[in-house]
């Protein structure tokens, strides 16, 4: 199989694993928000997002190493029981121990919301550590199957603890706790025969090699936590709790965007590994880059124009203040699913460290911004910073990734399609109906005028499917 063709079977696979749960918590949505108090939304908002600060620090993201290491060495059965042993046999005990003093600096938490937390954060720790195991194995349909679990288990849990017997956040707390559970369960049943687990196999050699390939990723993932919820954090330490959950609401719907944002980014850092070692590397990139662009900005176009009404049917409660901050959010996550792009090729050519540093500083302008105006504007500051950091992100990676591979970018088509979603988000901005009309033609026009050649090609191997 070709390696577009490789590419578009992993991302059809991995779409049904990301887009079930973005489904699910679409769903969830006006049971959280109209059976948890503000307050209680806000403190369930921070807890979720507080997963990703955690994860790498515990971990030092020695779970991202599963998935570049066994990549290479798939058909090695003794490399594979040794990558894996490895990373378990590190991860579970260097986490109960981090959650067990975790439990005991959380003031202001009952006893058993704090044991909910941590076994939840356990058992998440767990499940990412499988799910990159399943994914180094090219074991995607699992990956996908076994998300589509534990968001069945949590939508399932939730409608039973929160909306029918009002347990309100810990009712919340205990379906996710379950569902992750679940998955980790499906997960190491399901890939049982491909590895075993030998003890005798541990090594501190071997966890040192990893952890110098994973390490410089906990900054990473720190500074894109900073990216995604200094916003928050600092909302809260100025604002309060209710202004946080204002603009949690506000994030939800621009945040779909993350479904095509991380799904084509699992299937590219593999296919961007593999297509390193090519010859036509750089025009490779540089042709899935017009494609991706095309794709992302189609589905943001479609996002804005669907606004009014997606905002009407999924948001229940007193939350107007949160419609006129999406324009913006909207703009932000689209930059961050293209700095996403160049992050795959740092990973296919093993610079975890240009991807921390990159990160940092992205991280360090949205700190800086959210401190400088919160008390000025309010939660806009918190928009204006998500979009201004993850633009020049994306913007430095566009330029650092050419130090070791040639890209050559489209700047005019990519210049043109951004003005574009700029007056699409100001129109949207004002909510009128026959603005939103407007706007919504000219959002469909966009993402199938850019997006004509894949969708006609799509149509074409359907109708070629379908025939046979």
């Amino acid at each position: 199989m070709s390696r577009e063709g490789n590419l578009l079977k992993n991302t059809i696979i991995l779409s049904i694993g990301t887009f079930f749960p973005k489904l699910v918590s679409v769903v969830t949505l006006p049971i959280l928000t109209g059976y948890l108090s503000k307050s209680e939304f806000g403190s369930y908002d921070l807890i979720t997002t507080m997963v990703s600060l955690f994860l790498p620090i515990i971990t030092l993201q020695i779970q991202s190493a599963a998935f570049r290491f066994l990549i290479e060495k798939r058909d090695d059965r003794e490399a594979v029981d040794s990558i894996v042993t490895n990373i378990l046999m590190f991860t579970a005990p260097i986490s109960v121990a981090a959650l067990i003093i975790l439990y005991l600096f959380m003031p202001g938490v009952s006893a058993v919301g704090r044991v909910l937390i941590c076994i939840y954060y356990f058992f998440d720790i767990i499940y990412v550590a499988l799910q990159q195991v399943t994914r180094g194995l090219s074991y995607n349909l699992t990956y996908s199957i076994s998300a589509i679990i534990l968001s069945s288990t949590n939508l399932i849990l939730t409608v039973l603890l929160v909306w029918k017997l009002s347990n309100g956040l810990n009712g919340v707390l205990i379906a996710m706790a379950v569902s992750y559970a679940f998955g980790c369960i499906f997960l190491a049943y399901k890939i049982r025969d491909k590895w075993t687990f030998k003890p005798s196999l541990f090594s501190f050699k071997e966890i040192k090699r990893m952890l110098a390939y994973s390490w410089p990723m906990v900054f990473n993932n720190l500074s894109s936590w900073v990216l995604r919820l200094s916003d928050r954090l600092v909302i809260t330490a100025f604002l309060g709790i209710t202004a946080n959950a204002v603009y949690a609401v506000a994030c939800k719907i621009p945040n779909l965007l993350s479904m095509v944002q991380s799904t084509f980014t699992m299937a590219w850092q593999e296919n961007a590994t593999i297509a390193s070692q090519d010859d036509d590397a750089s025009s490779y990139y540089e042709s899935m880059y017009d494609n991706m662009y095309g794709i992302i900005s189609g589905f943001t176009a479609l996002l804005i124009a669907a606004t009014p009404i997606l905002f009407f049917l999924l948001i229940r409660g007193d939350y107007d203040d949160a419609y006129v901050q999406m324009p913006l959010l909207f703009l932000g996550m689209m930059f961050c699913c293209l700095s996403a792009f160049q992050g795959g090729i740092y990973v296919a050519y093993m610079r975890t460290k240009e991807v921390g540093i990159t990160t940092v500083i992205a991280a360090v302008i949205n700190l800086l911004i959210d401190l400088l105006l919160v008390k000025v504007i309010g939660i806009t500051a918190g928009s204006i910073s998500t979009l201004i950091s993850y633009l020049a992100l994306t913007i430095y990676r566009m330029y650092d990734v050419n130090k070791f591979v040639k890209i050559k970018y489209n700047y005019p088509k990519i210049l043109l399609i951004l003005a574009v979603l700029i007056v699409m988000c100001v129109l949207c901005s004002f909510n009128v109906l026959w603005i939103n009309i407007v706007n919504f033609v000219i959002g469909c026009t966009l993402a199938f005028v850019i997006n004509k050649n894949i969708i006609f090609n799509a149509k074409n191997i359907i109708l070629k499917k379908l025939k046979k």
